[in-house]
């Protein structure tokens, strides 16, 4: 690759910097994108010594996780209860455009990845799928409450949960989750 195309690359990837998600964080400032992908990247690095996941190529599920929002670069940010099928086909053509101009080797290693998790067949295109799910409940339980939209109570106690189900230790960690998620609901209820 030469230095002017990593560059290139570089600088679109940078702009999830600066896409806004939904969500906040524990400080009250919007979450980027960058965010949570890095935080899905680091969880899934957090799992390698897990006795579930030694024969998953935690490698790949890190590679998945950095690039999965890429297409958010284009795009920005549309909240998963907003999005449709035409902003998602909008999402994946325009990053797939863009990855399809890399050079090789990185187009063929990006294509295949996009296309293992878009196909969610392997055990790590699931988990990262999982991870992302995950990582945005995990956030809006760590935002305040009060950032929180009325459909969101119920969302945080469903969204994902059926991208859990392929791993004990995902729906382990789900119930962990659901139980804070629970636990920040009464308590602002019994204010």
């Amino acid at each position: 690759m030469k230095p002017e195309e990593l560059l290139r690359i570089l600088s679109q990837a940078a702009r999830l910097k600066t896409t806004m998600r939904h969500c906040y964080t524990e400080e009250g400032r919007r979450e980027s994108v960058a965010d949570h992908s890095w935080r899905i990247a680091l969880i899934a690095m957090l799992m390698t010594g897990i006795e579930e996941y030694q024969d998953f190529d935690m490698n790949k599920v890190i590679r998945m996780c950095l690039i999965h929002d890429l297409g958010e670069s284009f795009t920005g940010d549309i909240p998963t209860f907003e999005k449709d099928s035409a902003d998602k086909k909008v999402e994946d053509d325009l990053f797939e455009r863009w990855v399809d101009a890399f050079p090789e080797p990185q187009r063929a290693e990006w294509l295949s990845l996009l296309a293992e998790m878009k196909a969610l067949e392997t055990k790590e295109a699931k988990l990262y799928k999982a991870l992302d799910k995950i990582e945005a409940i995990i956030s809006h339980n760590e935002s305040d409450i009060s950032t929180w939209l009325p459909l969101e109570y119920d969302l945080q106690l469903t969204y994902g949960k059926e991208n859990m189900q392929f791993s004990k230790y995902m729906t382990e960690l789900r119930a962990e989750v659901d139980a804070w998620t629970i636990e920040k609901i009464e308590a602002e209820a019994a204010q």
